[in-house]
Parts: C-alpha cells; structure tokens; sequence
C-alpha cells in the first residue's frame, strides 16, 4: 500500500508551487500493468494510460530493468558523439517506419518533433505556408500552434504564427483546392486525437499525398498520439499504404520516458545544413534504450497485434451502448472515441469514480487510450464500467 497521508500532502503541495494550468483530481503513487492505485490504495484501470504514453503499461520489468542498467552505463551523451544505443535505436526506428524514412531527427516530445517537422518544411522547399486539418492539434508551442485548429489554444498567440489554411478533416476536395505552389507542407494526423478521434476516411491520405507531389510540397504526418503501434500497424498511415515526407512520433515511444523523433526522407533531411537544428536532451541514450524496449515489444512481443484485437473488441463493446446518451464509437486500434450526445467532462468523471481512468477529446469524446498490454478482462471491465455509468 503507498503512504496515503504523505501522498495527499506532496499533492498539495504540486498544487501550489505548480503553475495553475492543470486541475488534478487525484493523486496515483504507484502503478502496475494497467492499474494504477491512488492515495488512499484504491486501484483504478487506466485507459488513459498518460494520454497514450504508457505504451507498456505500468512497472513494466522490461522496461524499468532496461532504464535501471543504461542509467548506471551513460544518461547523457550529446548528438556530436557518437552513442551505440542512440544508433540502434534509430536503425530500428527508420526500420520499422519504413516508406523511405532512412533519417531521423530526436527530441523529447511531440510538439518539439512537429517544430521540427514544420522547420524541415521549410528548409525543404523555401516556402512558409500550410494547409491543416479542423480539429488537428500538433502542440501547444509557438511553432506547432499554427496547425493547431482548435481556437483557444491558438488565438492568443496568432500574430506570432505563419500562414495556415484549416480545411475540413476528411474532405479531398477542400485539401486538393488549399494546396497550390505557395505551401510548403500539407500536415494531418491519420487519427486525429485531442479533435475528437476522427479516422481519416479511406482514400484520404492518398489525396493529400497526390495533392503535395503535384506542386512540390511536403506530406508531414502527426502520428505523436496514433503512431508507435497504437493503431494495429507501427504507423498509422501504413493501414492506408500511404508513404510521407515527414513523420512525427512521441507519446508512447518510449514507454513513458520522454521521446519526441521526426522520420523524415534522405532528401528532406539534407535540406538544413550541419548545425541548422539541435536539441540538448534528445537522443539521450536513458530514452533511446527505453524506445528500443518498446520497439521490440511491439513487434517480437507482439503487441501491435494485440492493440489491433483488443481494438476490436474494445470498439465493438462500446458501441453496443450506442443510444440515448452515446452517438457513434469509433477508433482503430487502441485508440477508441466515445462520441457523446452531451458533455465529455461530466462522464469522464462519473467513470473515474467507478474506477476507470479516461481522458475526454474535445467537448463530448471520451477517449479510451489504455496500454497496449491491455487484456481481454481489462477491455471487458471497461466496458461493463462505462456501461454502468451511462445507465446511473
């Protein structure tokens, strides 16, 4: 059992010295496959899972051995050195990405990849507009809030923004007319997350590839939440056989260690110069190993086809309760929405009550996001919860 009283207090203490910006409402010590327990020992199935980072769950041994032995071997090692975790790391990553992606670039999360992304863009084709999906979210720095859709978090920093065209997510038609020979990327997520779980429809990605070669722009695909196996497949777009310019991953990648990579072709690549771009933390080797944990998990381990069944099952439970409260489910992979007919947030709450940890997407989503070790009876109990709370 974690030490309720002296949880509660270093809660209290986060709160006050913390900036503001988050509403905590509660507080988890210690966790284990995909429970985590809070202060009092109450245990919770996490299908929050940290916003999809969680990857492999929680107190991994695996993971947490592999971090433990690279912590007592090197945590830093700057990218002017070479490092043999970094470069295994890589190796396996461009791997599996596949599709020409032979380069990568590392940081520490995904709004750092996608600035990165957007600077390659750039770089590449000397042009500075972008055409971006409605309801995308690419992160909340200076850089990625100019393909970030969604009003409130963009509108008050809008003078120090490029120029970006939103246009309808799933709509050929109003992408192919955006795109002419001023821009300079076309930027989607396959599986749009924090608008709502909306999956790109078939053909879609395929349009904006033949919209982007036709004038000489780039494809940059934000796979920061949907890529790294959530989906069923490593990379989302590898459901629709569609090959980018560009691909951001972070989130899971690591297994929760902070991660951020921008996959991107030998010709994109070459675009900056030696020194055009650097990070300090990314690349560090604590990370790399943790990424290859997971990069191997997913694969000989098998937990991309485990995300694919569970998916299934998830989403075919869920939308059994498709009614009066609930419009539409739909996902793939791991990676499930609630559509509701009401508000998310009043939901959200009732389920962690009951015990289940989600996480809304926009007004009224639920999302569902567990680890992708999740089980048969985990995927069953959440369901039977969320059932139960719709109906109280």
């Amino acid at each position: 059992m974690s030490d309720g009283p002296l949880t509660r207090a270093l809660l209290a203490e986060g709160a006050r010295h913390g900036p503001g910006l988050y509403a905590q409402e509660g507080a988890f010590g210690r966790r284990a496959g995909a429970c985590p327990y809070d202060a009092d020992g109450r245990e919770y199935l996490d299908f929050a899972a940290g916003i999809g980072v969680a990857s492999l769950g929680h107190a991994n041994a695996r993971l947490a051995s592999a971090v433990a032995e690279q912590a007592s071997r090197l945590i830093v090692c700057s990218q002017g050195y070479g490092n043999d975790v970094r470069a295994a790391f890589l190796r396996r990553l461009c791997e599996l990405a596949g599709g020409g992606l032979r380069r990568a670039f590392l940081c520490s999360s995904g709004t750092e990849a996608n600035e990165a992304a957007l600077k390659w863009a750039r770089a590449a084709t000397g042009r500075t507009n972008v055409v971006a999906a409605r309801r995308g979210f690419a992160g909340r720095t200076i850089g990625a809030l100019a393909a970030t859709w969604e009003p409130r978090y963009r509108a008050p920093y809008e003078s120090l923004l490029g120029a970006v065209d939103f246009v309808p997510y799933g709509d050929a038609e109003a992408l192919e007319a955006a795109v002419d020979e001023s821009t300079a990327a076309v930027v989607l997520e396959p599986v749009q997350g924090e608008g709502g779980v909306n999956v790109a429809p078939s053909g879609y990605l395929a349009a904006a590839r033949d919209a982007t070669r036709a004038v000489g722009a780039l494809l940059v695909l934000d796979e920061v939440q949907c890529g790294a196996g959530r989906t069923g497949r490593f990379l989302a777009a590898h459901h629709d056989g569609v090959a980018a310019d560009v691909v951001t991953l972070a989130k899971g990648l690591a297994g929760g260690v902070p991660i951020g990579a921008t996959l991107m072709t030998e010709e994109v690549a070459l675009a900056l110069p030696p020194g055009g771009h650097g990070t300090t933390f990314g690349g560090n080797p604590l990370a790399c190993a943790a990424g290859l944990v997971v990069l191997d998990e997913l694969t000989a381990g098998g937990l991309m086809a485990n995300a694919a069944a569970m998916g299934e099952r998830l989403l075919a439970g869920l939308r059994s309760l498709v009614g009066p409260r609930v419009r539409e489910v739909r996902g793939r992979g791991l990676m499930v929405g609630l559509e509701l007919r009401e508000r998310a947030a009043p939901v959200v709450a009732e389920l962690r009550r009951r015990g289940l940890v989600t996480v809304a997407a926009g007004p009224n989503v639920v999302r569902y996001l567990p680890p992708l070790t999740v089980s048969a009876a985990e995927v069953d109990e959440a369901v039977a919860i969320t059932a139960a709370a719709l109906a109280g």
